[in-house]
C-alpha cells in the first residue's frame, strides 16, 4: 500500500527541481533548437530533457509504475500504476518568453487518477493533491473553486485549436456566446495551468478540445479535489483520453456544461 501523501510531496519536489531547470534554460532557447512535431506543435531539447529528468526521478520513488509521457522518452506501461507527464505544458509560450508554462504530473491507479501536481514555473506556484486528502493545495495552503453561481458572473478559460480545425466554426460560436454572456474569456496557453486556476477559483470554468491525457490528467484531478466538477462535452467521464474537457465549479457546472454541449456536440 503506497502512501499517496508522501508520494505527492516527493512529486512536488521533482516538479520544482525540473521547473528550475526549465526556467534557467529559457534564455538559451533559440530558433535553431526548436523542432516542429506537427502543425504549430513545437518541442525543444528542454521538453525532452525535462521529461527524462522527471521519469528518472519518478522511477526512484515508485519503481514499478509505467509512464504515459508527452515526448515519449519512456513508453513502458504498467498494469496498476502509470504516471501521466507533461514536462512543459505551454511550450509555445515558453519559446516566446511568455507565461504561463508548467510541469504537470499525475498518477493513475488502474483507470483512476489518485495524485496530481501542476507546477506553474513563472509564478513559482505548485498546485497539488492526492486521493484521500482534505482538498487541494497551492504552496501549502488549501484552495477551493469559486462560488460564482451563473455564467454571467464567471470568467471563462479556453484554448484555441492549433491543428484540429474540424470544430473551429462551432467553437467560435461558443466563444462568441461566452464573450457576450460572461465576465470574459481568457486563453493563457497552458491547459494544465487553466485547470489549476479553476481549482483555486481564478477561473469559474474551462473547456477545450483536441487535448491529450498529459494536458488534463493532473489539473482535472485538482479541480475535483477542490470541489469542482469535470466531464467531457457530452457530460460523461471520458475526459482524460477523450480529447475534450469541461471543468468548472460545482455551482455553474450544469449551466456551463449544457451551453458547451449545445455548441460543441453534433
Amino acid at each position: 500500500m503506497i502512501n499517496l501523501k508522501e508520494l505527492c510531496f516527493k512529486t512536488n519536489d521533482i516538479a520544482r527541481k525540473v521547473g528550475a531547470f526549465i526556467k534557467e534554460q529559457q534564455s538559451k532557447i533559440k530558433s535553431d533548437v526548436i523542432e516542429v512535431k506537427g502543425i504549430h506543435d513545437f518541442v525543444t531539447y528542454v521538453d525532452k530533457t525535462a521529461e527524462e529528468q522527471i521519469v528518472a526521478e519518478l522511477k526512484l520513488i515508485l519503481s514499478d509504475a509505467g509512464f504515459i509521457a508527452e515526448e515519449g522518452t519512456e513508453t513502458f506501461r504498467a498494469e496498476k500504476y502509470n504516471w501521466i507527464i507533461d514536462p512543459l505544458d505551454g511550450t509555445t509560450n515558453y519559446i516566446h518568453g511568455l507565461s504561463p508554462f508548467a510541469v504537470s504530473i499525475a498518477l493513475m491507479e488502474y483507470d483512476e487518477i489518485v495524485l496530481g501536481v501542476v507546477y506553474e514555473i513563472s509564478l513559482d506556484e505548485c498546485f497539488y493533491s492526492w486521493k484521500g486528502a482534505s482538498g487541494a493545495f497551492l504552496n501549502g495552503k488549501t484552495i477551493q473553486v469559486s462560488n460564482a453561481k451563473t455564467i454571467d458572473a464567471s470568467l471563462i478559460a479556453t484554448g484555441f485549436p492549433y491543428y484540429d480545425y474540424d470544430q473551429l466554426k462551432t467553437f467560435m460560436a461558443s466563444l462568441e456566446y461566452f464573450i457576450i454572456n460572461s465576465h470574459g474569456v481568457r486563453r493563457p496557453g497552458s491547459a494544465a495551468t487553466d485547470l489549476a486556476y479553476v481549482s483555486c477559483g481564478r477561473f469559474e470554468a474551462f473547456y477545450e478540445y483536441s487535448l491529450q491525457p498529459w494536458d488534463v490528467a493532473a489539473g482535472s484531478f485538482l479541480v475535483q479535489q477542490a470541489g469542482g466538477k469535470v466531464c467531457d462535452f457530452k457530460g460523461d467521464t471520458n475526459y482524460i483520453f477523450g480529447k475534450e474537457i469541461i471543468a468548472s465549479n460545482a455551482l455553474v457546472h450544469d449551466e456551463f456544461r449544457n451551453t458547451v454541449n449545445k455548441f460543441m456536440v453534433k
